[in-house]
């Protein structure tokens, strides 16, 4: 069996799979692993670098072979907390490259199934997210939010973003991933390595919103109906993983500043 580690990111993932494809071993004596996994007895490793012509190489073929959209479910699939959903997207691609496109409808099979449930973990965490987030304003004039998502769902947010906001200057920071969203008023968006400390000294400055901060964390109680309070039911509506990232369940309000909400109708902050 050879074993082929790649990293965590989408472009090492496609070339792992490259890697693996050409080596002409046969799918059954290959597979790919992450970093950091237990190393086994009569196994041969193989060390992934990243490379984008490779990279490209097996995206293009996966659109002009397959469909865009079945490239969306792959390429959503690798944002996947899920630590070995490299060799599952590679047993996915074995089947999809035999059958086509129909390859989609057939969630029997196991290989399929791994990519539908990962892709459904993954987008109900971004649903919950685009509602949950919390924006603070920066002295610098930026937007700033604090998320730590199980999946990297930090491009998806992203792109949701730059369409609802596309006016405003702001930063979305995955403070487990180090990594963050950029996007700047009117222009485009970009993703960056955010593990400098530079950044962290950036990304912990303090704000003088304090007071609108407490503000709304007095609305957010005030509104509340002690007769009606029920903590189950707001666990399955909101969980807790959530809440210490958003304003009105923090226990401390300090450094982050006065949060944005979507009424449904476009930008609008409500203190």
């Amino acid at each position: 069996m050879t074993v082929f580690i790649c990293g965590e990111e989408p472009d090492d993932i496609w070339c792992g799979v490259y890697d693996a494809w050409i080596s002409r071993l046969g799918h059954t004596n290959v597979r790919l692993e992450p970093e950091g996994c237990d190393r086994e007895l009569f196994c041969e490793y193989q060390m992934v670098h990243r490379d984008a012509v490779k990279a490209e190489k097996m995206v293009d073929a996966i659109r002009r072979k397959l469909s865009e959209n079945l490239y969306e479910e792959i390429y959503k699939a690798a944002l996947s907390r899920d630590p070995y959903r490299g060799d599952k997207i590679y047993r996915f691609l074995i089947y999809a490259f035999d059958v086509g496109t129909k390859v989609m409808d057939m969630i029997q099979i196991p290989a399929v199934y791994e990519i539908f449930a990962m892709n459904r973990h993954l987008w109900r965490e971004n649903d919950h997210l685009r509602g949950f987030i919390r924006f603070s304003q920066m002295r610098n004039g930026f937007l700033l939010s604090k998320i730590a998502p199980e999946n990297d769902v930090t491009v998806l947010l992203a792109a949701h973003f730059a369409d609802r906001m596309p006016g405003e200057s702001w930063i979305i920071y995955d403070c487990g991933r180090k990594k963050a969203a950029v996007h700047k008023a009117n222009a485009g968006w970009v993703m960056v390595k955010a593990d400098s400390e530079e950044w962290q000294r950036g990304l912990s400055k303090d704000t003088d919103e304090q007071e609108f901060e407490n503000l709304w964390r007095s609305f957010h109680q005030s509104v509340g109906v002690k007769e009606r309070n029920n903590p189950r039911c707001q666990m399955n509506m909101l969980p807790l993983r959530f809440r210490p990232y958003m304003t009105e369940f923090s226990p401390q309000i300090t450094k982050q500043p006065q949060p944005w909400m979507w009424n449904g109708s476009g930008n609008s902050r409500i203190r």
